[in-house]
């Protein structure tokens, strides 16, 4: 589908309508003006178009209420499908999905260790072209691609400000892709994209208040929504506590400063203090993993190490957590949020953070209600960002406001 597509669902009440189909369907043209407060005529002409252009089929016919059985609408979700990047400071994920989210096909790739603006776009231009070969049978049905960057994000012109993991700047994401893939392509900062697929597929979307998804990965980052909307800053900034200041003393952080959280609490900072450990001679099941090369050490094996029992790495998540509840508690007292969800790879190892995190946030917080902020982890699993860019273009299609007709 070309870039464009969307100019013919300009019209918000069809937005609505298909909003309504995908929320309630099966359901009658007459229940959708029922429940949206659009007249019937203005309903069944929405619907007429909406078939020609196969997002929305006829299903079974539906109970009578005295007349003819109506006939039940539903979502073509199959019949169209939605290409979803993370670009991370270590890997690249891409998913297929169809219009309910549902994951077709994954992909993920290890970035070089070093990258410039150039061979980035060649990369992502790689790993998008060989995940659309899976859907060639479906030519012509791309809706868009989304793509979730780590870093600070120009959401609105699509482009990379600043990836500090890979020390690139200025990255014209949105333009170059768009001219390349001739598809509408939308551009977001991962922990933000991630948090839209939360409040998407796993929350309510008519809640209200403040969510905020704290993505743990090789960095920090968090995604905040309030009353349905994410929430950018005034230069795009709102979300980056992996580079709150913790400890002024502490290590030197891909940013630049010193002692910020995700130098003592991303899965970087796992790796690093394991390595730290074993050299001094600490024993730990980690060695056995590893056949006692420590270079092969990353986040995931102090996990699996951890789920064995051993107790050099159960410390180490703890400390983590630990970590990771003095900056949820600094989140806590600025934002003061409904609930906070914690996504990205170190997600996995949960059992053993959200104990920690959640003390941490007890014996700190300052009020009752504070202490007992819900802190949970997410569900979407390692896609998470990619699965949460998919919804970049999902929201322009369904997302809108009732204008009366």
């Amino acid at each position: 589908m070309q870039r464009g597509t969307f100019q013919w669902m300009k019209s918000i009440n069809k937005t609505i309508v298909l909003n309504k189909i995908r929320m309630s369907g099966p359901i009658s043209r007459a229940q959708i003006a029922k429940e949206t407060n659009l007249t019937p005529p203005t309903v069944s002409s929405i619907v007429k178009e909406l078939l020609h252009e196969h997002f929305v089929v006829e299903s079974q016919q539906g109970q009578s209420s005295g007349g003819r059985k109506p006939t039940m609408l539903v979502l073509n979700h199959q019949g169209f499908y939605v290409l979803g990047v993370d670009v991370g400071p270590v890997k690249i994920r891409t998913v297929l999905t169809d219009l309910n989210g549902n994951v077709l096909f994954s992909h993920s790739s290890y970035l070089p260790a070093y990258v410039t603006n150039k061979s980035l776009l060649d990369l992502l231009k790689t790993e998008i072209s060989n995940m659309l070969k899976n859907a060639a049978d479906s030519t012509g049905k791309l809706l868009g691609i989304g793509i979730g960057m780590h870093g600070v994000v120009d959401h609105k012109h699509g482009s990379s400000l600043f990836a500090p993991s890979l020390n690139l700047r200025n990255i014209p994401i949105k333009e170059e892709l768009e001219h390349y893939f001739q598809v509408t392509v939308r551009v977001e900062n991962d922990a933000r994209a991630m948090a839209l697929g939360e409040t998407w597929f796993v929350s309510d979307q008519n809640d209200s208040g403040t969510v905020v998804t704290v993505n743990v990965g090789n960095g920090i980052g968090a995604g905040i929504v309030v009353d349905g909307k994410l929430l950018h800053g005034e230069h795009n900034l709102a979300g980056e506590i992996g580079h709150m200041s913790i400890d002024l003393g502490g290590s030197k952080c891909t940013c630049g400063n010193f002692g910020c959280l995700q130098t003592l609490a991303s899965g970087m900072a796992i790796k690093e203090r394991a390595m730290k450990e074993l050299t001094m001679g600490k024993e730990s099941y980690i060695n056995e993993i590893v056949d006692g090369d420590l270079d092969r050490i990353e986040a995931r094996t102090v996990y699996q190490a951890a789920c064995h029992g051993d107790s050099l790495s159960i410390d180490l998540l703890t400390n983590t957590g630990i970590y990771l509840g003095i900056g949820i508690t600094n989140l806590i007292h600025l934002l003061n949020p409904n609930k906070i969800i914690i996504s990205g790879g170190i997600s996995n190892a949960k059992d053993f953070l959200l104990p920690s995190i959640k003390e941490t946030v007890a014996a700190r917080a300052l009020t009752v209600q504070a202490k007992n902020t819900e802190i949970v982890a997410s569900r979407l699993g390692e896609y998470s960002a990619a699965i949460g860019s998919v919804v970049l273009i999902l929201s322009d299609m369904f997302s809108a406001e009732l204008v009366e007709c």
